[in-house]
Parts: C-alpha cells; sequence; structure tokens
C-alpha cells in the first residue's frame, strides 16, 4: 500500500506595494527649528518612541517665534512641511509643540491624514473620564501666551485652570529664551513639579493633569509621584494615534462556529 505524503502547501507571492520614498514610519513628526538638548522622553529624541517615526524640521519655526509670538507667518511652511511627509510615507502627523493647536484644522484639511497638533487634543477624553465635581488643569510652558484662541482650537473651555513655567528658573529660559543649549535637568523637574503643585493647591477639583508641552513628557513620572494625579502628556497622545495605525495583531480570529458555540 503506497502512503500518502503531503506536500507543503505554497502560498502565491504577494504582491507589494509602492508609492512612497519610506516605508514602517507611518507617524511624521513636525519639528521646531531648535538645538536645545532632547532628553529620552522628549518628542524630538526618537529614542522616546516604541516606533519608528519620520522627521521634518520647520526651518525658522523657533519656539520663541511660535510660543510667544503666536507661529505668525508660519502657516505655509508647517503645511509644505507635512505634505513632504506624507509624500516620503506618513499616514498621520504631529507637531512637537502645543501651541501649534491654531495650525489643526489647515494642516489636516491640507493633507488628507490623520493630524493630532497638539497634546491639549487629549482634553475632551480625559474630562469624561472623571468623576462629577472634578476637572482637568493644564501645566504649559508660557501661560501668558496660551491664548483662547489656541484653547478653543483644541476643544478646551476658556475656564480650564492653567499654570505655566515662565517664572521657574530653566525649562522656559532653555526651550524658549534660548539663552543656552545646555540644561539642568533637575532644575527644568523642578519648575514642573512647581507648577504642579500650584495648579492643584490653587484649584482643588483637579482630577488629571495634562501637559501642554512636548517636552515635558520626561517629568511626567515625577510629577504622577508627587500629585497622586493621572498625568496625559503628547507621549499618551501619540501613542494612541500610532495605534490606529497600526493595531496590535492578534493573529487569526477564532472560527465564527467556535465562537458562536462558546456564546450559547
Amino acid at each position: 500500500m503506497r502512503q500518502h505524503i503531503a506536500r507543503p502547501t505554497v502560498s502565491p507571492p504577494a504582491i507589494a506595494r509602492g508609492g512612497k520614498a519610506l516605508y514602517g514610519a507611518p507617524l511624521g513628526i513636525l519639528m521646531l527649528d531648535a538645538t536645545f538638548p532632547r532628553i529620552p522622553g522628549d518628542m524630538g529624541n526618537a529614542l522616546t518612541w516604541p516606533f519608528p517615526v519620520l522627521y521634518r524640521v520647520v526651518k525658522g519655526a523657533s519656539p520663541e517665534r511660535v510660543v510667544l509670538q503666536g507661529a505668525a507667518g508660519l502657516l505655509d511652511a508647517f503645511l509644505e512641511a507635512a505634505a513632504e511627509l506624507v509624500a516620503q510615507g506618513a499616514e498621520a502627523i504631529t507637531t512637537n509643540c502645543g501651541f501649534l493647536s491654531i495650525f489643526q484644522r489647515e494642516i489636516a484639511a491640507h493633507v488628507g491624514v490623520p493630524v493630532a497638533t497638539s497634546a491639549l487634543l487629549q482634553f475632551p477624553w480625559v474630562q469624561a473620564t472623571l468623576p462629577p465635581g472634578k476637572r482637568v488643569g493644564i501645566v504649559t510652558v508660557s501661560k501668558s501666551t496660551l491664548t483662547p484662541r489656541h484653547l478653543e482650537a483644541a476643544g478646551v473651555p476658556l475656564d480650564t485652570p492653567v499654570v505655566g513655567t515662565e517664572g521657574g528658573r530653566e525649562f522656559f529660559r532653555v526651550l524658549i529664551k534660548a539663552e543656552k543649549q545646555d540644561m539642568d535637568v533637575g532644575l527644568a523637574a523642578r519648575d514642573i513639579l512647581d507648577a504642579g503643585r500650584e495648579l492643584v493647591a490653587t484649584h482643588p477639583d483637579i482630577g488629571a493633569i495634562l501637559l501642554e508641552c512636548t517636552n515635558m513628557p520626561p517629568y511626567a513620572h515625577a510629577l504622577r509621584e508627587v500629585l497622586g494625579l493621572p498625568v496625559y502628556d503628547i507621549y499618551a497622545l501619540v501613542t494612541w494615534l500610532h495605534a490606529g495605525l497600526r493595531p496590535r495583531d492578534f493573529g487569526p480570529p477564532a472560527d465564527r462556529t467556535t465562537c458562536l458555540g462558546a456564546a450559547g
């Protein structure tokens, strides 16, 4: 009796699709034109991300010009840079300054892919998680220039409590005023912790903290430990955005009849 030998099934070759310059990095980040140090956790440090990203520096978009001068005259430069990232292969765009919420609608309309310009966009989601009587408070790099225009563009109520770091020792003057390229990380951390303490001391109804500045995620863990409140930042937003671009593959779904049988 001849023994039957099963032959391995050979799958037909898959079709590889082209049309982009780069692959495997679906998220594009528009960077300000700055040279201060970007430590791990900072949006501009590529080691921050658990997935590949694409970067594009927007020339002339200094932190001082964007944060203190309302990004005046920079919209076209951001639109062009965003389009270049999409042409390279980006399937979604974000930025490394929360003050760019004022360009949210324009950039999204221009590139035709998902866009998240600011960590402030998380505000409605975070507020929805809080119990009655609690609200979200914002820590920003510059309270004096975070205008109603910035808040409204991100869906943030205008009466939201906000504290800035302008009066601090290190964070504001290095990142925004560019007084030096080196940064004392310990002093910068104290600036952010002080702002968080002031926020909750002034507003006892704060139930969660939202960090506007994209350079603040390295300090979020310490802030959470000190205040005992949830802390959300640009890292939380971008990892959420990426999860939609590349949902986790859990393997083939169970057979439909098996699922129905288990449910019965």
